[in-house]
């Protein structure tokens, strides 16, 4: 008897249903970059909100693969490629409701870094791209490690071990005392 590992469920924030319109309809936060074996979860849970997904873009720089077709429960899905797509955006489009555009937070993002990019990309009316989000949250990274590297390195580097010298007298010419190592 063959068993087939059950489908991990689709990391997924979703808009909440407005009038607002943003550039985003939400992110996905993939497990992996096989895109043959994220696309069946993904498909499955926006089918109640959006339809049934016919057709999805993505840029080819983020998926080492992508295959033409996924087959996804009861139907197929079309995959096409575009290098002038947001890397870091996938479009998916439906006969129902039309297109929805979500971020694509890359697989091995820390987990609290993917739920702010989740938050900020599910926040309605945005007119934030995926693009943005992505930049955004790299250089908050880079501040916080920026951060705690140089409070790290004050922390480490021992500061200073002799309190300064001080003038008696304004003026006056500093003269080193015998084993003051300072000059």
């Amino acid at each position: 008897m063959i068993t087939t590992a059950p489908l991990l469920s689709a990391r997924l924030s979703l808009t909440p249903k407005t009038t607002l319109a943003g550039l985003l309809d939400g992110a996905w936060w993939p497990y992996s970059r096989d895109l043959e074996a994220e696309l069946p979860p993904l498909v499955d849970a926006l089918e109640d909100r959006f339809g049934r997904i016919t057709r999805v873009m993505v840029n080819p720089t983020r998926w080492p693969v992508v295959p033409h077709k996924v087959p996804v429960t009861g139907h197929t899905v079309h995959v096409g490629w575009f290098t002038e797509q947001d890397p870091d955006k996938m479009i998916l489009l439906s006969y129902t409701v039309g297109r929805c555009d979500l971020l694509v937070i890359p697989p091995d993002t820390e987990p609290a870094a993917a739920a702010r990019l989740m938050t900020a990309a599910a926040v309605p009316g945005s007119a934030l791209t995926a693009g943005v989000l992505m930049s955004d949250e790299a250089a908050s990274g880079r501040r916080t490690q920026d951060a705690r590297g140089s409070e790290d390195a004050w922390e480490t580097e021992g500061g200073s071990a002799l309190p300064p010298l001080r003038h008696p007298v304004v003026g006056a010419r500093m003269i080193p005392l015998p084993g003051n190592p300072r000059r």
